[in-house]
């Protein structure tokens, strides 16, 4: 008898063989299905190239009526319901709720593991320290609460309620102006199209920022990978990735970030799949940027396999089909991420100075789209022009192409600015 697994929000990466929850599970002979949360594919990702509807054998659009999305499901009497994607997270524990609660999260947490207001007040009701921060769609209310918050005159964070990649993130200087980006963020349609019907404004917090991924099973948190990252501004626009290096699991932060990201896990409801989590340890200890209930984005999936030799994706399988519970991992090789920027927007030339990149000896695999394809200026993950990773027994290896990367990436730039038609 043939088995079947749902994916909400099947969006994935083209990597060749290695096509995500798709490639997996037939791997292991279940067919993927993929039930999107939205009425077509959204936008953003048919512009990345990551919706290939031919990677599974059945795809179901949402239209509202969510008892017939359920009959659909039922019919597949699918092993799981896992979501591929950050738009698919509230979907997949509605389905799931409904069809197997057993095996799903905390009965109703879902808005919780999304939007980032409730994900701090239900840290703050479980006792895990978190940053100050305020949901709201009032400016008033806000001028207040920076005031009671003994936030005047510091750097504040302003951001929508329930986006992902870095979208749409801005960084207030001390004593400068937050409303600006507050008008401009609240009503706008995000990348998932959902609109932003509050808007986030947070403390600043200083300190290394780090990734944490769990996978869950029964409530148990298993430890998947931990990555120290570093990002960098353009304007009051943060968080343009600049690399992820792999910690192994014996160094001296990863412990502390493991338990911390543990009980913030417990704190929004989730007991059973993946958690990406973005922690930065202040001072006074870890605290949560943010997280989600599925797995970590980008190219992670690729570069964590490379690092670790596992994955949340691979252990979805295994906990789906196998019962399987792995607390913790093992660092099998230094590896790092890499993201490429483009400093303009429009078609791109010369592509083959960056295909170079491919020729250096730590280079594993690396993604760039081909000459004369428009793209954005990049200003948050999503719009990153491509990335690379690399992979070697030592950093020394990795730091020497890592200079080299963006030497090559300086070059392309100018020789794309340059050849550009100038206003007159």
């Amino acid at each position: 008898m043939q088995r079947y697994v749902v994916i909400v929000d099947g969006y994935h990466l083209q990597d060749g063989e290695d096509r995500a929850f798709a490639s997996a599970f037939r791997a292991r002979g279940i067919l993927p299905v993929t039930v999107m949360s939205t009425p077509a594919p959204l936008e953003k990702f048919i512009k990345k190239s990551s919706w290939h509807p031919d990677d599974f054998e059945a795809v179901h659009f949402h239209d509202g009526d969510l008892g017939k999305l359920v009959d659909i499901v039922r019919g597949y009497d699918p092993i799981g319901i896992v979501a591929g994607n950050e738009r698919g997270v509230e979907l997949a524990a509605e389905l799931v709720e409904i069809l197997m609660p057993e095996s799903g999260n905390v009965k109703g947490s879902a808005p919780a593991q999304r939007d980032k207001g409730e994900m701090i007040r239900a840290l703050e009701r479980a006792g895990v320290p978190a940053p100050k921060t305020l949901s709201t769609d009032d400016p008033a209310v806000v001028a207040r609460w920076i005031e009671d918050s003994g936030l005047s005159g510091k750097r504040l964070i302003v951001k929508p309620p329930a986006s992902a990649g870095t979208d749409n993130v801005h960084l207030v200087e001390a004593g400068g102006d937050w409303r600006g980006y507050f008008d401009a963020i609240l009503g706008q349609v995000n990348g998932f199209s959902l609109r932003n019907d509050t808007v986030i404004v947070q403390e600043f917090l200083e300190g290394p920022e780090y990734i944490v991924d769990l996978y869950s099973v029964d409530g148990q948190h298993g430890l998947v990978d931990t990555c120290i990252y570093a990002k960098h501004d353009r304007g009051p626009r943060i968080g343009i990735y600049d690399v992820a290096d792999f910690l192994p699991p014996d160094h001296p932060d990863v412990a502390v970030l493991a338990e911390y990201t543990k009980r913030a896990a417990d704190a929004v409801g989730i007991r059973n799949g993946s958690t990406h989590a973005e922690v930065i340890m202040t001072a006074e200890g870890p605290r949560l940027v943010e997280l989600a209930a599925r797995y970590s984005g980008s190219c992670m999936m690729i570069s964590g396999r490379l690092a670790t030799g596992d994955n949340q994706i691979h252990r979805t399988v295994r906990h789906l089909l196998d019962n399987e519970f792995t607390p913790g991992f093992e660092l099998v090789q230094q590896v790092r991420t890499l993201w490429l920027c483009a400093d303009f927007e429009g078609p791109v030339r010369r592509m083959d100075i960056l295909q170079a990149i491919q020729d250096l000896p730590t280079v594993y695999r690396m993604s760039i789209p081909p000459d004369g394809r428009s793209v954005p200026m990049t200003n948050d993950v999503t719009t990153s022009l491509g990335w690379v990773i690399q992979g070697a027994a030592d950093w020394a290896a990795i730091e020497a192409d890592s200079a080299r990367i963006r030497e090559l990436e300086r070059i392309w730039n100018a020789t794309n600015i340059d050849s550009r038609p100038r206003s007159v």
